[in-house]
């Protein structure tokens, strides 16, 4: 095909212009960026976080920096030879330990029964070894547990499930046992424990959870309060010991109503039974000990 002028077109691709060029480069930009953006998104959805629901443990140890600066040497020879004997219960209740720095421990089990008898035991045998250091050397562990669900890294394991447990550690005595209402529900009635209601806490950067004392014989937060098993000399008879277990093992509110109305039942009979009185205070007490009962439950 000719021109003009005689001569042959030229059939090369015209010269694009600056403004041209520019269009171009930017158009590849896009597509690389795109590209990139595909591979990202390929790459987080290979490495999606794992979870899993899991009861976690956590301990430490009351008066920690008091310790250290009494005698450095000796607390953490006292706190290797703890944190050896929570280890070994661990283990024996098929839990493992997921991290320990400074004075705590945090495990996990698959099992929340067998989380808070690990508990009970740790603060038994820490009991049991108090009795060699002297009172200003005495080590005494915090517990918190914690039913929920967790981020896993590797052997690492993250997320509420695990600050909630740390918390729950935080409200607890020394010598105590804290859980959640996730722990509690599961356990109040397979384990011969007592529980005491600590309502629903306000915690740091989670949301407010309800929480449970667990009770063990011995006064609540003193040095005793989970103790090796002495037996008495004297031992109580059969019905006298059962009432005690009995109450214990029913919420709090609950029981002092039952308490109180077996106290007006023995008022009436000590009075005479010829004005039979006691029922009408006992059932509005017991009504209210009830209404106090369901509200200690977190709401489905």
């Amino acid at each position: 095909m000719n021109d003009d002028s005689g001569g042959i077109a030229d059939l090369r691709e015209p010269r694009l212009g600056p403004g041209a060029a520019q269009d171009r480069c930017d158009s590849k930009r896009r597509l690389m960026h795109l590209a990139v953006s595909k591979a990202s998104m390929w790459s987080m959805t290979e490495d999606k976080v794992k979870r899993r629901l899991t009861t976690v443990l956590c301990a430490d140890v009351h008066g920690y920096s008091r310790l250290m600066g009494t005698d450095e040497a000796a607390t953490l020879g006292t706190l290797r030879r703890y944190r050896s004997a929570i280890a070994g219960l661990v283990e024996r209740h098929d839990g493992r330990i997921v991290n320990t720095w400074g004075d705590a421990v945090i495990a996990e089990f698959a099992s929340v029964v067998e989380a808070v008898q690990c508990a009970v035991e740790i603060q038994q045998e820490i009991s049991r070894l108090q009795a060699d250091p002297p009172q200003t050397l005495q080590m005494r562990f915090r517990i918190g547990i914690n039913l929920g669900d967790v981020m896993v890294d590797g052997t690492d394991i993250f997320g509420d499930g695990v600050n909630i447990a740390a918390r729950l550690q935080e409200l607890a005595e020394p010598g105590g046992i804290v859980v959640s209402a996730s722990v509690y529900d599961q356990v109040h009635n397979k384990l011969s424990l007592g529980f005491d209601s600590l309502g629903r806490q306000q915690m740091k950067n989670v949301a407010p959870v309800m929480t449970y004392r667990v009770t063990m014989g011995g006064a609540v937060g003193g040095q005793h309060e989970f103790p090796v098993d002495k037996s008495p000399a004297h031992p109580p008879s059969l019905w006298m010991g059962s009432i005690p277990d009995l109450l214990a093992g029913l919420p709090r509110p609950l029981a002092v109503a039952l308490t109180a109305s077996s106290f007006l039942l023995l008022i009436n009979v000590l009075s005479g039974l010829r004005h039979i009185w006691f029922h009408w205070p006992a059932a509005i007490i017991l009504f209210i000990g009830v209404i106090r009962t369901l509200r200690q439950y977190p709401k489905a």
